[in-house]
């Protein structure tokens, strides 16, 4: 770091009576008094211009300097070098050095080589040509801001700092540690390692993370600006920045929610106040692109926003973002506080649907195949335009795979983060259904996940009565689960009995289609159906197509083929005990054409497992 020394006298400056004295052989004349401390001067020296034009009341003329900036430290540097007295100057006092020589128009014009002009010197030819004096003297003029703007020193040490990073670090005047740093970075032919690259680039990062967010943000726009630093690193930069000063802002909040004195309270609000301007500004420094800062720092963003009681612009803008690239968050992330009073929920749970919804806004997938005309006759006549655009095709097939990857990544996030919030008591059926929903079935391979967490929000509120049961396993496709799944909800007490009974249908029916022979149903099962009138062992009836069947009964089948064919489906959903007037036509039967394509099954549970037996033993006779 450089510093300069003015004078070559010893300082001779005392303490007496509470007075700063020099030593001299002339009696001082003039008292001047600096924030409480009163220095025993002379008249004779530089110092004379600030003396008043009225006479003399007393022995020494007293002055009053109130508001001198940077207080007694830079009156006595002032005072120093009127003496001759050596000082020395450095990016640490160089600003209050600056702000006090001009309050004192310590110019030109009262003597040639005045400190005014010393200081401009050194300020340009040194302070300005080093990174971190640069960095240093920014920081100091925080203390003395509308001097600093006015002389200029603001506005110069930024340029100065954004010019030396959008400079190769090989060739900016850095501190010994940091230049050092860097140069065990850089070969000896000056090209980067590739392992240190990333880390060289941005090797301003953490230096500038020590400004306050006022001259940082204005350093950064002034960075942006240039067009030469990528997006990337931009992200990086901030990411540094918001780690430093927004650790753990949830604990210090929470702490601060508790102060019960008026002092602690003007505390608090305080520091949430400077909290939330630094938030707005880091958000408002995001870069644009998708993948320049992590997600899981955007949603870091999200629940400090969530905390500080953000804007609601600033929210939307972070849950956008997030949205852009949700595959890659993870389920601790999205547990985002609610601090809400009009909500008793523990997490966020709607800014995580709102940012469910922007991600499928972004799945709009392109067609799947060309048009026909090109695969006929046009094909024959193919011309290089045609071709440009079969490749314009193939590349939005490509990007629609990635969409559907992204899907299918979204839809495990959030069956982990409907395990999480389920287990909150206070957390509505309503906005549970709503999670589940909102991501597509197709994007849903297997719904193991999804039941564990249907089985856990059952858990945690056990007060659920038939209905909301019946409502919440509706979300539910029984297709989908795995047999261990299928195991624990055929013992599952809680769920409703309708669910049971169709993970047991499709459990016979894929044996049956399997040509397997059906297993032997467990006791506790055997007793749970036998306490609902329900016999799967008893001897099957006739399959009818004109069976009619109760509203409440009816079955959704669909896909029903062979026993033979391996690639036959079967698809179905039990109807509910109770229909609710919406599910149900004005003849009381409920909507099913595709039963009616296909078959009536008949009437009652044990009349189906029957027959799904009879199905199942001739294909175990045929083979």
């Amino acid at each position: 770091m450089k510093f300069m020394k003015l004078g070559s006298r010893p300082d001779t400056f005392y303490t007496a009576e509470s007075v700063r004295t020099v030593s001299s052989e002339v009696s001082s004349d003039l008292i001047i008094e600096v924030k409480g401390c009163k220095y025993l001067l002379h008249k004779c020296l530089r110092l004379q211009r600030i003396c008043c034009e009225s006479p003399e009341t007393s022995q020494h003329q007293i002055i009053q300097l109130p508001d001198f900036p940077g207080g007694i430290e830079a009156f006595e540097l002032c005072a120093k070098f009127c003496y001759g007295i050596t000082i020395t100057l450095s990016a640490y006092n160089i600003v209050a050095a600056q702000c006090a020589a001009e309050y004192l128009q310590m110019t030109e014009d009262v003597e040639k080589g005045n400190l005014i002009y010393k200081l401009e010197v050194f300020f340009n030819s040194c302070i300005l040509q080093g990174w971190r004096d640069s960095i240093v003297t920014l920081q100091s003029t925080k203390a003395f801001p509308l001097w600093s703007e006015d002389l200029g020193i603001t506005s110069r040490c930024i340029e100065s700092i954004a010019s030396k990073v959008l400079t190769h670090p090989s060739k900016v005047s850095l501190s010994h540690s940091h230049s050092r740093r860097v140069r065990d970075d850089i070969s000896c032919n000056g090209a980067e390692s590739q392992r240190h690259k990333s880390t060289t680039k941005g090797w301003w990062a953490e230096d500038m993370a020590e400004l306050g967010i006022d001259l940082y943000w204005r350093a950064m726009i002034a960075i942006k600006s240039g067009g030469k630093i990528p997006s990337n690193l931009i992200g990086q930069a901030l990411q540094i920045y918001a780690s430093r000063w927004l650790p753990n802002i949830s604990r210090q909040v929470k702490a601060n929610q508790g102060a019960t004195s008026d002092s602690d309270s003007e505390s608090t609000g305080e520091i949430s106040s400077k909290h939330w301007l630094l938030l707005e500004s880091i958000v408002s420094l995001l870069p644009s692109d998708k993948g320049d800062v992590s997600c899981s720092f955007l949603l870091k963003l999200l629940k400090a926003a969530n905390i500080l009681n953000a804007s609601s612009s600033s929210k939307m803008e972070l849950a956008r973002r997030v949205a852009l690239q949700l595959e890659e968050a993870r389920v601790s992330d999205l547990l985002i506080p609610s601090l809400s009073y009009s909500s008793d929920t523990l997490y966020d749970v709607d800014i995580v649907l709102t940012i469910l919804e922007e991600f499928m806004l972004q799945g709009q997938s392109p067609p799947t195949s060309p048009p026909r005309s090109r695969l006929g006759f046009e094909r024959r006549r193919r011309s290089r335009s045609a071709e440009n655009i079969d490749f314009e095709f193939q590349e939005s097939r490509r990007s629609s795979s990635a969409s559907h990857s992204s899907k299918l990544k979204v839809a495990k996030i959030m069956d982990g983060y409907l395990q999480e919030i389920a287990r909150d008591i206070n957390l509505p059926l309503s906005k549970f259904i709503a999670i589940a929903e909102k991501t597509p079935d197709f994007s849903r391979l297997d719904h193991d996940d999804l039941y564990r967490a249907i089985d856990i929000y059952l858990k945690a509120h056990p007060d659920l009565n038939k209905s909301e049961r019946k409502k919440l396993c509706r979300i539910l496709d029984c297709k989908k689960l795995s047999v261990e799944a299928c195991m624990h909800t055929a013992q599952n007490e809680k769920l409703p009995l309708r669910v049971v009974v169709q993970v047991l249908f499709f459990e016979q029916a894929r044996a049956a289609m399997a040509g397997g022979k059906v297993a032997e149903l467990p006791s506790n099962i055997k007793a749970l159906l036998a306490a609902h009138n329900i016999d799967p062992s008893r001897p099957p009836g006739t399959l009818s197509t004109t069976t009619s069947i109760r509203g409440d009964d009816q079955w959704s089948v669909s896909g029903l083929k062979s026993p033979k064919s391996r690639t036959s489906t079967l698809r179905m959903k039990l109807a509910e005990d109770d229909f609710d007037e919406y599910d149900m036509n004005p003849d009381g039967l409920g909507r099913s054409s595709k039963f009616k394509a296909f078959c009536a099954l008949p009437t009652g549970p044990k009349k189906m497992f029957s027959k799904l037996l009879s199905i199942n033993r001739s294909g175990s006779e045929k083979n």
